[in-house]
């Protein structure tokens, strides 16, 4: 069904509802008056008819509303924000199917309670505008809530990885190469690679390279190492062999113009992540690992280093990975950056499995928690390796507590900067009994909070602010508790 012809019977039939209302006309009021069927008018008011020229002028008599204004797209300040929705490209670009919504169960909601719906919209409206949310910011959103409804694990592609592993040949035994990839793109997909593509674009220095798909030409820069060439040879591929017309043209992205730009971009990197780091491979690896007494950062390095030199594709493969055949899914993934000599930290990228685990994306530029140690660690990163560590993070406000491991390294992307990934489960009495090496005693618990505005940490040794936020929560309350005090002494 066309969308734009939803929207057209939907706009009718809102003002019908509408105009009629204001009469304080029934539906068999108007049936009465126009002999048209109370049925056929209600159809009419959801969405689902739009009448013909005879019975809109019928409609224009009998409501005394001019015709043009009946059969007009525009809507009163009452409803326009719904129009504006309603014709927005975000309706038409997001797959709501991927959520299992039909566009046809928001017409019905829309038609039903439009008033409500319009107060509800133009809270969103207001809420994205006070916090300056972007496209980008809310495709990626809606892309998260597809992983996490998925617990970010996707059979289909797993069995794409396989069958092109097979049909190709490829030796996952091995750590891939990028030479091994390249090929294919050559040979398969007729490729032109050019080596420091890039080079003579000085305003360039963050992109790793660009796609030219009129002659299939991938550019690369000069300072991509061989873990990020094979990644991105992988993702190429995989754009390729999956047959994913929209992309995007270069890595990292700059823009986002479509939500099925954004979701291919994450299938086509799932792939290459799948491809670089087996699944049975990583899950052989992990239950050793689950086995040892005691925690051991230099092994857990070591078995990144199995498959590739970049933390990060080792750490989201593990969100893929441990929802899936550990049953984990009570997880967090945080990505954290900062600059040299700053003690300023931005959350780049977060995931979450199953609930919303503390911290999640902070847009109101609080100071996170100098705690955990996400942080701590991208204050000891090392020239060209890699620092990793773990802690057991408790948080006083729900009594949780989480088992927390960060790697942290200088950021691939940007001089002078440091990045941190970290993994967050929580401790379960699953995880207990899966993971040996939580009973070891050199394991750190601290408490922690999540911004030091809202932080009930009283002796913090590494607080940047006070909690303002608590504060003022405590404050509110303790009005709140002598109001009710004097309304009782006066009752």
């Amino acid at each position: 069904m066309n969308i734009e012809e939803e929207y057209i019977r939907l706009i009718f039939g809102l003002k019908l509802k509408q105009i009629r209302t204001e009469k304080h006309l029934s539906l068999f009021g108007l049936s009465k008056l126009t002999n048209i069927s109370k049925s056929y008018l209600n159809e009419i008011e959801k969405g689902k008819k739009y009448p013909k020229t005879d019975k809109i002028a019928l409609l224009s008599q009998v409501l005394d509303v001019p015709y043009d204004n009946l059969v007009s797209l525009k809507l009163d300040k009452n409803l326009a924000p719904l129009g504006e929705i309603l014709q927005s490209k975000i309706l038409k670009e997001i797959p709501l199917d991927l959520f299992g919504i039909q566009e046809a169960d928001l017409i019905d909601i829309i038609s039903n309670a439009p008033a409500k719906v319009n107060a509800f919209i133009s809270t969103l409206i207001e809420i994205a505008q006070n916090y300056n949310l972007s496209r980008e910011s809310f495709f990626l959103a809606a892309l998260r809530s597809y992983q996490e409804a998925h617990n970010n694990y996707f059979e289909e592609i797993e069995q794409s990885v396989e069958k092109f592993v097979k049909a190709y040949q490829i030796n996952q035994k091995e750590k891939i190469k990028s030479s091994d990839l390249e090929e294919i793109l050559v040979e398969e997909f007729n490729y032109n690679i050019i080596e420091n593509g890039l080079a003579n674009y000085n305003n360039l220095n963050e992109i790793r390279c660009v796609y030219i798909p009129k002659t299939k030409t991938l550019l690369l820069s000069k300072s991509i190492d061989e873990s990020q060439k094979t990644f991105i040879y992988a993702k190429e591929i995989a754009y390729n062999y999956l047959k994913l017309k929209e992309r995007l043209y270069t890595f990292s992205w700059i823009k986002f113009e479509t939500f099925d730009q954004v979701l291919n971009n994450f299938l086509a990197s799932y792939f290459a992540g799948a491809l670089i780091i087996p699944k049975n491979a990583i899950e052989k690896q992990l239950k050793k690992f689950f086995k040892l007494e005691k925690w051991n950062s230099e092994l857990f390095n070591d078995m990144i280093y199995k498959f590739t030199d970049s933390p990060e594709t080792y750490y989201q493969r593990l969100t893929n990975i441990l929802p899936k055949t550990f049953h984990f899914k009570n997880l967090f993934f945080l990505r954290f950056t900062n600059k040299n000599n700053l003690n300023r930290y931005k959350l780049s990228k977060e995931l979450h499995i199953t609930q919303q685990q503390p911290p999640t994306a902070n847009e109101t530029h609080e100071h996170y928690c100098r705690r955990w140690i996400s942080i701590d660690l991208l204050n000891k990163v090392q020239k060209n390796e890699v620092t990793t560590g773990v802690q057991i993070s408790e948080y006083p406000d729900n009594e949780l507590k989480y088992l927390v491991i960060s790697s942290a390294t200088p950021d691939p992307f940007k001089e002078n900067h440091n990045r941190s990934v970290s993994i967050g489960l929580l401790i379960s009495p699953l995880l207990i009994s899966k993971l040996n090496f939580l009973n070891d005693e050199q394991i750190i618990t601290k408490k922690v909070g999540v911004t030091c505005e809202r932080c009930p940490i009283t002796s913090c040794e590494v607080r940047v602010c006070e909690a303002i936020e608590l504060q003022k929560k405590a404050e509110n309350e303790a009005i709140a508790k002598t109001v009710q005090q004097i309304i009782k002494d006066f009752s």
